[in-house]
């Protein structure tokens, strides 16, 4: 079976859903000078940056943002392809923080389990809230996000790719359909 890939989110809608995001964050997260975001590599961590841009640019605030790498936290480790850890950035001790999590797809739940593991490690947050651009569902775990983008549920066989220009050089979201995506 070839492989079909469908767009999903253009750039323009990426900033758009970006900025509904922000909004959302501001208007669910009361005092903005108690929140760090907190963004998981990769795409993650450069989603955090674009929201924390967002919030500066809706409010006057620059709130703390930082990127978390949770690849010892892993369950699957044997099942997940290799990569070098990043290091992780905390810029503020997290004790009596709201910290918003921030992961491009959510899928089974198990990279949030490990980043709430990971969490732990630098402070005992008040509150840990979860956004994500994507909610593709099949979750193993009991996880849901506080803020979603796109909900596109999918079938197990498929997979979802998010483009971001820091990272990959240009923006967008795909749905890649076909047998030889597992």
């Amino acid at each position: 079976m070839p492989v079909r890939v469908v767009e999903i989110l253009s750039a323009e809608e990426i900033r758009r859903t970006l900025t509904r995001l922000a909004s959302e964050i501001i208007e669910k997260s009361g005092n903005l000078n108690e929140i760090v975001l907190l963004g998981i590599y990769t795409r993650g961590a450069s989603l955090a940056n674009l929201l924390a841009q967002q919030i500066e640019m809706l409010e006057n605030i620059k709130v703390p943002m930082g990127a978390i790498d949770i690849t010892f936290y892993r369950d699957d480790l044997d099942k997940i392809s290799v990569r070098t850890p990043e290091k992780t950035k905390i810029p503020v001790d997290l004790t009596g923080k709201t910290v918003v999590l921030v992961d491009d797809v959510i899928y089974k739940g198990r990279t949030i389990r490990a980043a709430l593991n990971a969490v732990t490690e630098y402070g005992r947050p008040e509150s840990i809230r979860l956004v994500v651009l994507v909610d593709r569902g099949h979750r193993e775990l009991p996880i849901h996000p506080d803020f979603t983008g796109k909900k596109l549920p999918t079938a197990k066989e498929e997979q979802v790719k998010v483009y971001l220009q820091s990272v990959d050089g240009k923006d967008g979201v795909e749905l890649i359909r076909g047998d030889d995506n597992n």
